[in-house]
């Protein structure tokens, strides 16, 4: 019986048969199969992954979609080889450690580190993965609520590499002017983003349940699709030199709208939204938030932004609070009850005049009495 794990090496051109017992050659020729090469999948080609549900099934895709590098399993990622199939995927990485949440794989569910190690210890393990990284299964889940990043973005190029070659070597030109650039995703879209600030009461998955439930569950929305996630958004100083990152909220929408019609029905759903969070981002955990669209309709496209009433009852009581304090000052000063220091500022100049002024005039010199006659 042939191994399991094993593989077969054939020279250029060569081949081979296989029947059972019951074929009879002179019935049919068979059919000719050809391997493809088994060195061409890797782990960051997002053409390669399917998003699943908890339940196991294919997530329908009416509502929802992912930036690309979200396509790719993130972090703490469930990952799903099919049972009784071979693979073998390449694991180049810019990280050293890829982690995930679990694997299940020879129908296996491996969900702890210690699992996992025993079989990268087996004979399996080597022929399906290689690379310069490390596949490491974590067993935790994303620790909170207002969500967790991805975690694939050193490896962004990587993925847009492999989705360009698919797709043609370039991005689809947008039908929009100024088209918007998500991050994580690789190429120029027509529709809206909206970034969110978020506080410690904020739930990622509950506000994106709502957002499908009472918002893109309209007729009116039903081209629209969503990708909602946290990302970091890098920070500079007067925007040449790097900062550090900051975590935010970010909402794509984008639409099936085509020509003049692109990306209006999605901005008119961002539109909603913004006003969704006017009325409850307090409640929601939303601090404040910006929204950008761009359309193929040359007299539309938004931008703004918009704090939640908190952070505008905030910047409100400190301005006030500023005008109070000055008003009182002057009103001291007015009746005398409060001076104001003047300061005089010494320039170069007087400050050697005043030192010429105060020397002496006349004879410069001194007596000296072993002299006096």
């Amino acid at each position: 019986y042939l191994p399991l794990n094993g593989e077969f090496v054939l020279a250029s051109g060569a081949g081979f048969a296989a029947f059972d017992s019951s074929w009879d050659p002179s019935c049919d020729s068979g059919a000719t199969v050809t391997f493809a090469d088994a060195e061409q999948h890797a782990w960051f080609d997002p053409t390669l992954w399917q998003t699943v549900s908890i339940g196991r099934e294919l997530e329908p895709s009416r509502h929802i979609f992912y930036v690309d590098e979200e396509r790719v399993p993130c972090q703490y990622d469930d990952v799903i080889f099919q049972p009784e199939t071979s693979f073998r995927v390449n694991i180049d990485s810019s990280q050293q450690v890829i982690h995930l949440h679990s694997i299940s794989l020879m129908g296996q569910e491996l969900r702890s580190p210690e699992a996992w190690a025993g079989y990268l210890r087996g004979p399996s393990a080597p022929l399906q993965f290689h690379g310069n990284a490390t596949l490491q299964v974590t067993g935790t889940s994303c620790p909170d609520k207002s969500g967790c990043a991805c975690g694939n973005a050193p490896d962004g190029h990587r993925i847009c590499a492999a989705l360009l070659r698919a797709s043609g070597r370039q991005c689809p030109v947008p039908a929009c002017r100024s088209p918007l650039q998500p991050l994580g995703h690789c190429c120029r879209v027509c529709g809206a983003t909206i970034n969110l600030d978020f506080t410690p009461d904020f739930d990622l998955q509950k506000y994106r349940d709502r957002l499908v439930q009472d918002l893109l569950s309209q007729p009116k929305y039903t081209g629209v699709q969503m990708a909602i996630s946290k990302v970091y958004k890098a920070q500079t100083f007067l925007g040449v030199i790097p900062r550090s990152s900051t975590p935010l909220i970010q909402i794509v929408l984008i639409d099936d709208g085509a020509g003049a019609q692109a990306g209006t029905t999605a901005e008119q759903l961002a539109a909603d939204i913004m006003e969704d969070i006017a009325q409850h981002g307090e409640a929601l955990g939303i601090s404040s938030c910006k929204m950008d669209g761009a359309t193929g309709n040359t007299f539309s496209g938004q931008v703004g932004s918009r704090p939640s009433s908190r952070v505008t009852a905030g910047m409100v009581l400190g301005l006030l609070f500023s005008l109070l304090i000055i008003g009182g000052i002057l009103f001291l000063y007015r009746k005398g009850k409060l001076r104001l220091p003047i300061l005089r500022m010494p320039h170069p100049w007087h400050r050697a005049e005043d030192l010429a002024s105060t020397e002496p005039a006349g004879d410069k010199g001194f007596n000296n009495p072993m002299f006096d006659v």
